[in-house]
């Protein structure tokens, strides 16, 4: 319970910190609106910071795959947990405040009628449905799951899936550089390189490796291991695998833009020598 209710202090607090932070500073004096979004990103890389060094501190300190503990596992789980309500929120104030920015509700920058919160929420629910489904799984599925089903058993495959979040920070960085128009910088190529390298090695990949380890310990070929396994556990990691691979296609959409502009095709493939 004590991890809990810190968890439910430091996100939302980190997030109040950075964005009076930004706002107060006579160096910067953002606007609320860039406040919120930055601020946003920000907490949004730190707890993927913090959860990515907990999942390589577990998964490099359990040799046995099934029956090791560690302490950090169940810890930072339930640390963990109040940061995807609070992200809820937080994306919606982005939301929000991206609306403001557009003027959309209102002509002309017009004040927007009342019930317009209702047309905002609706419309924020439709762009982040996917992303607002995922939080509430991690809380209302994976949480009990991972705290009372397993029975300490697995901390293993758990230190992997929390080093899922090594891509965050990356793509909290696009975004705000995207926020900011700055598309055609080195720093947002780099980025974007880093981004699509990471989500496809700790989102993508990490099932099959998941399922590999596996066969690993039991003695398995990999394509024997779903057979091995319980229904339930082949469509958990299918529901979670899923959403990676959409999330991985809008990466590779948006990279192919980034490097190839419209208007400018690709590269095309050296003559063949005759």
């Amino acid at each position: 319970m004590l991890t809990l209710v810190a968890g439910g202090v430091v996100f939302p607090g980190l997030f109040l910190l950075s964005k009076n932070t930004l706002q107060r500073l006579p160096q910067l004096r953002w606007e609320e609106a860039d406040a919120v979004i930055v601020s946003a990103r920000l907490v949004s890389s730190v707890q993927a910071v913090m959860a990515s060094t907990a999942g390589y501190i577990v998964s490099t300190s359990c040799k046995h795959i099934i029956d090791d503990q560690h302490w950090l596992s169940s810890a930072y789980t339930q640390f963990a947990v109040p940061y995807f309500i609070y992200d809820i929120y937080a994306m919606f104030l982005c939301h929000w405040h991206k609306h403001q920015v557009k003027g959309h509700g209102g002509d002309e920058g017009e004040a927007r009628a009342p019930g317009s919160t209702w047309a905002v929420a609706r419309g924020y629910l439709h762009k982040e449905f996917l992303m607002v489904l995922h939080h509430a799984v991690m809380v209302l599925v994976c949480f009990p799951l991972s705290v009372v089903w397993r029975q300490g058993k697995g901390d293993y495959f758990l230190g992997c899936l929390l080093m899922a979040e090594v891509s965050t920070p990356f793509v909290c960085l696009g975004k705000i550089l995207i926020q900011y128009k700055q598309q055609h910088t080195l720093l947002h190529k780099v980025n974007g390189a880093l981004m699509l390298l990471s989500f496809l090695c700790c989102r993508v990949l990490l099932f099959p490796y998941l399922y590999w380890a596996y066969g690993r310990h039991a003695g398995l070929p990999l394509l024997a291991v779903p057979l091995a396994l319980p229904a339930h556990v082949n469509l958990g990691a299918a529901l979670l695998l899923a959403p990676q691979l959409y999330w991985f296609f809008l990466i590779c959409r948006g990279a192919c833009r980034l490097f190839w502009p419209r208007g400018s095709p690709p590269p095309s493939p050296a003559p063949a020598r005759e």
